[in-house]
């Protein structure tokens, strides 16, 4: 898929770049640029109604140099093997800026959850867990939720796993905290966001308080993203999902919209449902508002050639994987727009993971507060490295990033040997 291909472009273009910046051999770069492992099959699925159909599980892992592949399963009925390898890749340079004792992967299966149901969904997991069975594991790869999948999910994949080698928490994280999951991990990565934000509004001059916010996204990051800056005194103007928006330019009430789309016993109402003080918007006008910070929490590639010339914001936060192509981004540098790269301002998931991991491995439970406490120290730990980097050496925050990530890499590979 050519947005796929771009993807994976994309990120090649960045690594290529910090290559530059440290100097890194002709034979280093290619090792570090080709996954480890990429793996295809079949999953076919009987249906609830008789039928069967045929999905595709992926799973690309890319780096294990610093410790055992970390990535999320994504299910979405656009994945291909080529969108994997570019995700499986950040991930290898986040849980490296953050120091984290794992490397990079990614993976999942071409389906609609939404079209599923549960029966299917716990099927369909479980087979997929059953294919990477001698692949996965505490010490191999672990895996955990990401777009179109959640804690419930991670409950089956643990389940599974129980089955063939007995129960084992660590073999993945995001789980229901009632199965080993870290207090906060829910909100961890919207948390991470917020705090991102409001540090590179500081950097650039923009006071949080009160400062204008439109969020591409209303799910899990999005949402918690949103509250977050909300609770800091930003205004949160737009949010939108995958159909349409709302907006107000005073400020939604983010908590009350958040409330009433989670509220009842029935699935999720749609952004469509919604009615109160506000106007609907599309997802292109959400990126072309007038606002102090923008933040894509959905997707990738959604600020590209065609459409950056048209954004006003003064500041970019990178909540979604990717979500500014190479191109946009020369353009953007050229405008003076910063940018927080995703490695650095959506990795509070991955950390949090990594909190789990550790209860897990010594079979405790660390409250909320003590997971909270330990993720904002993190992360401001991280911050100041990459904003000093990139204050002293006259980098941008990605440049400064990459260049973090890939130097311990290399120097775990070189230590490890070829």
């Amino acid at each position: 898929m050519a947005r796929n291909k771009s993807l994976r472009n994309t990120c090649e273009r960045f690594v290529n770049d910090a290559f530059d910046l440290l100097d890194v051999p002709p034979e280093m770069r290619q090792m570090m640029r080709s996954p480890y492992r990429e793996v295809r099959f079949e999953l076919p699925l009987k249906r609830d109604d008789g039928t069967s159909s045929l999905f595709y599980g992926y799973r690309v892992q890319h780096n294990q140099s610093r410790g055992p592949f970390k990535g999320g399963l994504r299910y979405h009925p656009d994945v291909d093997l080529e969108h994997f390898i570019g995700l499986a890749e950040v991930m290898t340079w986040k849980t490296s800026l953050f120091d984290l004792p794992f490397g990079g992967a990614k993976g999942g299966i071409n389906c609609n959850p939404r079209e599923l149901s549960e029966i299917e969904l716990e099927t369909l997991t479980k087979q997929y867990v059953r294919r990477m069975l001698t692949l996965l594991g505490a010490d191999r790869d672990i895996p955990a939720p990401d777009m179109g999948t959640g804690p419930k999910e991670m409950a089956w994949i643990l389940d599974e796993f129980a089955h063939k080698g007995g129960f084992n928490p660590a073999v993945v994280t995001g789980k229901p905290c009632e199965l080993g999951g870290a207090a906060g991990r829910l909100e961890a990565t919207g948390f991470g966001v917020a705090l991102m934000t409001a540090k590179a509004a500081i950097a650039s001059g923009i006071e949080i308080e009160g400062a204008t916010v439109a969020i591409q996204g209303m799910g899990n990051v999005g949402e918690y993203a949103a509250r977050f800056l909300a609770d800091r005194g930003a205004r949160v103007v737009a949010l939108t999902n995958s159909s349409c928006g709302l907006y107000k330019k005073t400020g939604l009430d983010v908590g009350n919209i958040f409330d009433e789309i989670h509220s009842g016993n029935n699935p999720k109402k749609t952004i469509d449902e919604l009615t109160g003080d506000f106007d609907k918007i599309s997802n292109e006008e959400l990126l072309q508002l007038n606002v102090d910070i923008l933040i894509p929490a959905a997707v990738s590639d959604v600020i590209h050639e065609d459409n950056v010339d048209k954004l006003q914001a003064k500041l970019i936060i990178e909540a979604a994987n990717i979500p500014v192509s190479c191109s946009a981004v020369d353009i953007l540098e050229e405008r003076q727009i910063p940018i927080v790269p995703d490695i650095l301002a959506n990795s509070g998931g991955v950390t949090a993971s990594y909190f789990e991991w550790v209860q897990n491995r010594q079979r405790c439970q660390w409250s909320r507060k003590k997971v909270m406490k330990k993720l904002e120290k993190r992360l401001d730990m991280v911050w100041n490295i990459v904003d000093t980097k990139a204050s002293q050496e006259q980098l941008s925050y990605r440049q400064a990033a990459y260049a973090i990530a890939l130097q311990r890499v290399v120097t775990a590979t070189s230590f490890r040997g070829f």
